[in-house]
This record gives structure tokens, C-alpha cells and sequence, in this order.
């Protein structure tokens, strides 16, 4: 024997054969799903928020957690809200360089609303393959080129008894326009070096060359690095100083609107050259092939200054 109820009749059915019926209750209502766990939310980073489905990796308003909102200068990326900038309309990450100005770039923590001035252009960073940071190595043996931490090292030697030696240069073209002012930093460390010929240099850093070895004007321009001096190639300035005494140095090569050349060390003028011209082109290592004329040297960085703002 079993009931049957049917909306509003209660009926008792014995052996197949309704016995008798009665009237019943209204139907009962369906119970909705608790609404606080949707079915959705499926982890990943999908949680219940406000009986919503959030993905806390990236929505702004539940960043990380459903009571953590970013403030309206960040967006949510992968749990932490992180500043950005809105210039003209467009939502730019942090340290994205504006295109149409290598110096200026979006710095939020300076200004969330426009390009903040930028202090120098890196060429080159310590540690990074060199031909992805635009740089060409030109080579003759034995040398050898490696890499460190926070450095590039070039290496150069003579086999005893031949007449010629390794040469290695790194070059970048276009690292600046040679027609306009420019500055240049170039942060490294002589390991060693032999006393430099005239147009020659075991460690030497050049302000225009045109590739692979430059001409012979250009290396009369030529910086170069001995153990404790440093001078042109052509043997027209030198300036005592101890190149080679296990620390790094900063040089910068400089020429102004009137073509004066400045060469500085750590801040302070060492070699000065007047109606110096460039065609853009940077190269900095063992010039020559001279024997027993080599050098070993560590290049942590190479910037292109901007010009200081108004």
C-alpha cells in the first residue's frame, strides 16, 4: 500500500487500485540552490564573491580576495594590484617607454597621468646576451667573450711567436645620433691591459667606427685604457690614472653642440677634443691585433644619457 500526492489530491492506492483520495496542500515550492556557492567557481583562482564567481588573479574590484579592491590607478595582475598610467585615454603599464620619446617613460610612481623624464637609455646590460641588446661581436682569435652576473667579459692574447694577436670588439649601430649633442656612460673594469700603440689599444672604447675595424681617422679618436693612463690613439691628450686597480670605473664620452669633446672618469675631465664627428656607431674592447698588445676587461653597463628636461 502507498500514497500518491498529486498537486492537490492525497490518494491511497492498494494492490494498483486507488482506494480512496483526499484533498491536499497547495504544491510545495522548489528550493532555489544556495546562491553564496555557484556550481562555477572551480577553483584556479575562481571563488565565491557576493554569490558571484571572481576570478581573483585579475578582477580589480576582488584582487587576490573578494574584500580587496585596487584603487582606480592599478589593475589586478595575478593576485596583486599593481600601478599603471592613463595618458590620453590609454591604460599604459609601469616602465613601458613612450614611442614617440626613448626618453620618457611611464613611471607611476612619479605620475599616473602622463610620461615621467627618463635619465638615460640602456645600450647594454651586464649579463644579457649581447646580440638580443642589438650588439655585434667582432672577433679574431684567441679570444674569448663570457658572461657573469652583472658582466660581459672580452678577453684577448698572443701566442708566443706569432705575429699577431687576438682582437675582440663589441659594436652597436645606431646607439646614437652622431649629428646632435650626446652622452654616453660606460660602467667597467679593466682586469688587465698592455701599454697601447699609437691607433692601437688592448682596452679601448670608440665614439664612432665603422665596422669591422674602423678607418684610420676614426681610431686617431680613439680612447684608450692603459694600466695607468688614458689618452687618444693618436697621441694628442693623455691624463694619468689607475685604470687597472680591481674596481669598476664610470666613462663618460661626451660632445657637446660645438663638437667639443669631454672625456670623464668617475665624474671628473680627463681628455678634451675639438671638432670630434661620429657616424652613431659604438665600439668598445681590443681594437688591434697587434701582438702583445691585449687586455681583459668587464663591461657592466652602457647608457645613452638624456638630455635634462626644461
Amino acid at each position: 500500500m502507498k500514497s500518491v500526492r498529486s498537486g492537490v489530491l492525497a490518494c491511497l492506492v492498494v494492490l494498483g487500485v486507488v482506494a480512496a483520495c483526499g484533498k491536499d496542500s497547495a504544491p510545495r515550492p522548489v528550493e532555489p540552490p544556495d546562491a553564496s556557492v555557484p556550481e562555477a567557481c572551480d577553483g584556479g583562482g575562481v571563488v565565491a564573491c557576493a554569490g558571484a564567481c571572481v576570478n581573483t588573479g585579475v578582477d580589480p574590484a576582488h584582487c587576490g580576495a573578494c574584500d580587496n579592491a585596487c584603487a582606480s590607478e592599478e589593475v589586478c595582475e595575478e593576485g596583486a594590484c599593481v600601478a599603471v598610467c592613463r595618458i590620453d585615454g590609454q591604460q599604459v603599464a609601469s616602465g613601458t617607454v613612450n614611442p614617440a620619446n626613448a626618453c620618457e617613460v611611464c613611471l607611476p610612481a612619479t605620475s599616473t597621468a602622463r610620461w615621467s623624464a627618463r635619465r638615460s637609455i640602456p645600450l647594454l646590460v651586464g649579463g644579457g646576451d649581447l646580440t638580443a641588446q642589438g650588439w655585434t661581436v667582432v672577433s679574431e682569435g684567441p679570444s674569448t667573450l663570457s658572461y657573469g652576473a652583472d658582466h660581459v667579459r672580452l678577453a684577448t692574447s698572443t701566442i708566443t711567436g706569432e705575429r699577431s694577436s687576438g682582437r675582440l670588439l663589441i659594436t652597436r649601430e645606431d646607439a646614437f645620433d652622431g649629428t646632435r649633442p650626446f652622452r654616453l656612460e660606460v660602467t667597467l673594469q679593466v682586469e688587465t691591459v698592455n701599454r697601447h700603440n699609437t691607433l692601437d689599444s688592448g682596452a679601448a672604447i670608440l665614439g664612432g667606427i665603422t665596422p669591422p675595424f674602423g678607418t684610420a681617422v676614426e681610431r686617431s679618436k680613439m680612447v684608450y685604457l692603459d694600466s695607468a693612463a688614458i689618452g687618444w690613439a693618436d697621441e694628442t691628450q693623455s691624463a694619468a690614472f689607475p685604470v687597472v686597480d680591481g674596481a669598476y670605473h664610470v666613462y663618460e664620452f661626451a660632445v657637446d653642440a660645438a663638437k667639443v669633446a669631454t672625456v670623464s672618469v668617475d665624474g671628473v675631465a680627463k681628455l678634451t677634443r675639438n671638432n670630434f664627428t661620429s657616424n652613431g656607431t659604438l665600439a668598445i674592447g681590443d681594437q688591434t691585433e697587434d701582438p702583445g698588445v691585449d687586455g681583459a676587461m668587464r663591461i657592466k653597463s652602457v647608457d645613452l644619457l638624456c638630455p635634462p628636461g626644461p
